[in-house]
């Protein structure tokens, strides 16, 4: 699966999550970004991200990321 690909997949979960589909991330984007992306919102996104792509985040991985540009590369390093 390309990057790409990765991330217009993880697009259409945060439409899923947060119920918007004006939603659109970028690698750049980060939580201050999004509206609602709260400390409640991230652990159900993780979740959903976890599901989409059938892996599990490690802890260590949930809490150093500062974007969805680090998030796509934990998504291609355990897919």
């Amino acid at each position: 699966m390309s990057r790409e690909e990765i991330l217009k997949k993880v697009n259409e979960v945060f439409h899923d999550v947060f119920d918007d589909d004006s939603i659109v991330v970028v690698e750049e984007t980060t939580a201050n970004d999004v509206e609602d992306w709260d400390s409640l919102m991230h652990i159900t996104l993780i979740s959903e991200i976890e599901t989409a792509f059938g892996f599990r985040f490690q802890m260590k991985d949930i809490t150093g990321m500062k974007n969805v540009g680090e998030m796509l590369d934990i998504i291609e390093a355990n897919i």
